[in-house]
């Protein structure tokens, strides 16, 4: 009787506050009002005479002041429902029991419908292009998930070494004459060095600064691509990249193609089907090597190095070999998505290895989970299948994209599926015999 008086007392304290909800819906909006203004409310170009001109957009600004007014109350009536009353959470239980099962069966199915999708999207190049380009952030998010999520090191210059995996490919592939197979896995070990030479000098740096030097790093990489100009091609880039063949045999219309040793017809899809489950079985590769190392002692050293360095020191725990295996690691497996990318678009440049680049891949890390390996792959097709969803938004494109970013941090602050739980923990306590315990002298 008393445990049920306290959960009614508890939900009456919790009851709705309608006054509450719309005074917080009207400093929204007022907030929105003020922020959208000069956005969406005045819209300035430069003439043809070179003047500026203007013209108002007063109902586009409504409608988005309207927008903030009603998602506002949506919010809060969201909170109210799915937040926890002290002890007695709202969700009942039934609906407790349908998520837990739809977060069981969401991998399988994920992974069932990337195999089919080259099956179902056969006809649709563009369904299947975008797949690629999807899978291929995948795989990236995955290796900065050791670095970041897992280890716990913030870095900011990831795309260096995407850039070292494409321009070794490239570089291998056009001038010595290998092939896609041998290259792989070169520029994979070139990148892992890259990632030591990287991992050096950032030993004792933490936080803000370590992110400082990684930021940098990336820079260096990519001026040194462009300054270099009879290695690299400069600014031109290197074009002529040979294309992937399935171990030995062309995807070409040629009597020693594919096709024509299976006796088929010759179809420009078949090239792009092969990439696709290229990337989908470099990227499975990413998530078990992943997984594996993680259950491995270096992987739970990295987890303490996450939680706190100083007691990973304590520990015995030797910190600058567990620094640079998580750099190493990371950046092996984005050298691996660079070669990739080189075949895959047969021509590099710089223009592809810029900061944005390691914004957005550290951004489907962050928003994903850090260390959840199906929240990076959910957030990286959220992220990029959403900035296609909106390309018919145009301006507004980027506006909607940011607000689901913030709804996203308030809800969910650790990321669509956080997971921060060790490998490896006591599942009851454990009591200690006095007999092992003994006060040390001298």
């Amino acid at each position: 009787m008393q445990v049920a008086a306290t959960a009614s007392q508890a939900k009456t304290a919790h009851g709705l506050n309608t006054a509450f909800i719309l005074k917080k819906a009207v400093i929204s909006a007022l907030v929105a009002l003020v922020l959208f203004s000069l956005m969406i409310g005045i819209r300035t170009e430069a003439g043809s005479d070179g003047q500026l001109t203007w013209w108002t957009r007063f109902g586009d600004l409504a409608a988005m002041v309207a927008v903030v007014f009603g998602g506002s109350i949506v919010m809060e009536l969201l909170r109210h429902w799915w937040g926890p009353v002290e002890t007695v959470r709202v969700v009942p239980p039934s609906a407790q029991k349908a998520f837990s099962f739809a977060g069981r069966a969401l991998v399988p199915a994920l992974l069932i419908f990337a195999f089919l999708v080259p099956v179902i999207f056969y006809d649709e190049r563009y369904i299947l292009d975008l797949g690629i380009l999807v899978l291929t952030y995948v795989m990236l998010g995955w290796g900065l998930n050791v670095v970041v999520g897992l280890a716990g090191l913030l870095d900011l210059g990831y795309v260096a070494f995407y850039a070292v995996g494409a321009y070794s490919y490239a570089l291998l592939a056009t001038n010595f004459g290998l092939s896609f197979w041998i290259c792989l896995p070169l520029a994979g070990i070139l990148a892992a060095f890259f990632g030591v030479l990287l991992g050096f000098p950032v030993l004792r740096l933490r936080g803000d600064y370590l992110a400082i030097v990684t930021l940098a790093f990336g820079e260096i990489i990519r001026l040194v691509i462009i300054n270099w100009q009879t290695l690299t091609g400069g600014p031109n880039g290197i074009s002529g990249i040979p294309r992937p063949t399935m171990f030995g045999i062309p995807l070409t219309p040629g009597d020693d193609g594919l096709a024509a040793r299976l006796g088929i017809e010759f179809s420009p899809t078949h090239r792009i089907v092969f990439l696709f489950y290229l990337i989908l079985a470099l990227a499975l590769l990413t998530n078990w090597v992943t997984i594996r190392l993680r259950r491995l002692p270096i992987g739970r050293a990295w987890e303490a190095l996450r939680e706190d360095e100083v007691a990973c020191r304590a520990l015995g725990i030797n910190t600058t070999t567990t620094k640079l295996t998580a750099f190493a690691t990371g950046a092996m497996f984005g050298g691996f998505a660079g070669a990739f990318f080189a075949t895959r678009q047969g021509f590099i440049s710089p223009e592809s290895f810029t900061f944005h680049e390691s914004a957005l891949v550290l951004a489907i890390v962050v928003l994903g989970g850090m260390g959840s390996q199906l929240g990076v792959a959910l957030a990286a097709l959220a992220m990029i299948g959403g900035f296609e969803l909106f390309r018919g938004l145009e301006q507004f494109r980027m506006l909607v994209f940011g607000g689901a970013m913030v709804l996203l941090m308030i809800w969910r602050p650790r990321g669509l599926i956080g997971h921060r739980a060790p490998t490896v923990f006591l599942e009851r306590n454990t009591a200690i015999s006095s007999d092992l315990v003994k006060e040390g002298h001298g």
